[in-house]
């Protein structure tokens, strides 16, 4: 057994989401955002050395050596998967392991609203999720996959870099891709993938023009797209996806995201109150006839209105979440205060303002 099985148990065992090894430093262990020291002395060069090279194949090594980086997927039996990224440093070599778990959650278990629900009743179009690094995408879209798992007879294709949720075939049939494994690209496997006979494709990063052509051209030929994006809002998605083209393109952009757009889940995690976790935050943009007349006519500033009042329709501004959560006292005042666009609105609010029952978004 790998002598690295023995930290990633303990880091299962912990519930850290993050385990960081290097030369020079005792491990780090990130437990609810934040990180910590654990209990353990430094770790010399040649250790690190040895931890990270019994775990890698020969050309993998030859790619670390020659790169200075390698990405790869490593499962310890009955624990769990994680996804790694070990890289060369001043000083020698430092790895990031990522737990992830070998149960997928649901998005009933994580508390999702209805509305997200609906989004994925759509037969065809552009799905979002997105949100800064760490906010937790790939587990919502792994948890949409579940869900669409259970609820249609469809052909999922999914391109992942790298693959980290394995889905196993229920109602639907599903063939994962890592790019880098399976094929050379994004662009490519999505350009692949519309010979491939899908109903749905995941796209897990839509990183260039080139794919978010293809995905727009995919939702319009009919298929369901889902995606992400590093954006923390739904208007300032809309504004990433046309500003990523040249001038002389956008209007074309803006007409096609108009016509194929479902909706937009953005998401940021933020410390439970009671130290037991995160939860996500979310705001939530679904594609309405007024919605898609302010994409084409370049209005986004327009959108944050629209969400506001479109709750009716399933919609909600991150704010508004954030209240909703503090009122239920399930995040603090100040926690929210990092994640909102108004933090002063949260330091000052009062604490006893009526607000909506709700529940809490769970992240496991």
């Amino acid at each position: 057994m790998p002598r690295i099985d023995a930290f990633l148990k303990i880091m299962h065992q912990s519930g850290a989401s993050d385990l960081h090894v290097g030369d020079g430093y005792s491990p780090m262990l990130r437990m609810h955002g934040t990180l910590e020291s654990a209990k353990h002395r430094v770790l010399s060069a040649d250790e690190v050395r040895i931890l990270l090279y019994e775990m890698l194949s020969d050309p993998q090594i030859r790619e670390l050596e020659e790169a200075g980086e390698i990405d790869l997927m490593y499962q310890v039996p009955e624990v769990a998967r994680f996804r790694i990224n070990i890289y060369k440093k001043h000083e020698g070599l430092g790895a990031a392991f990522r737990i992830i778990p070998n149960r997928i959650p649901t998005l009933d278990g994580m508390g999702f609203p209805e509305a997200v629900k609906k989004l994925l009743s759509h037969k065809s179009g552009l799905l979002l999720v997105t949100g800064p690094t760490n906010s937790g995408k790939t587990t919502t879209l792994a948890a949409m996959v579940d869900h669409l798992n259970d609820n249609r007879n469809y052909h999922i294709v999914t391109l992942e870099d790298p693959l980290e949720y394995i889905h196993a075939n229920r109602n639907c049939l599903i063939n994962q891709r890592q790019i880098g494994q399976h094929s050379r690209s994004f662009a490519r496997a999505l350009r692949a993938a519309l010979r491939e006979d899908p109903n749905v494709v995941l796209v897990g990063e839509m990183r260039d023009n080139e794919t978010i052509a293809l995905a727009l051209t995919a939702a319009e030929t009919g298929l369901l797209v889902l995606g992400t994006l590093h954006t923390k809002s739904a208007a300032q998605t809309i504004s990433r996806i046309v500003d990523v083209f040249p001038s002389n393109q956008q209007d074309q952009v803006r007409m096609a995201l108009s016509e194929v757009l479902v909706g937009v889940v953005s998401q940021q995690l933020v410390k439970r109150a009671d130290g037991s976790g995160r939860v996500a935050a979310l705001e939530i943009l679904v594609r309405t006839p007024a919605i898609a007349n302010l994409i084409r006519e370049s209005k986004v500033q327009q959108i944050h209105t629209a969400v506001i009042t479109g709750r009716q329709l399933g919609m909600q501004k991150l704010e508004h979440h954030l209240r909703e959560l503090v009122t239920q006292k399930i995040i603090t005042p100040e926690e929210a205060a990092l994640h909102a666009e108004n933090p002063q609105e949260f330091l000052v609010a009062r604490k006893d303002a009526p607000a909506e029952k709700i529940q809490g978004t769970r992240v496991p």
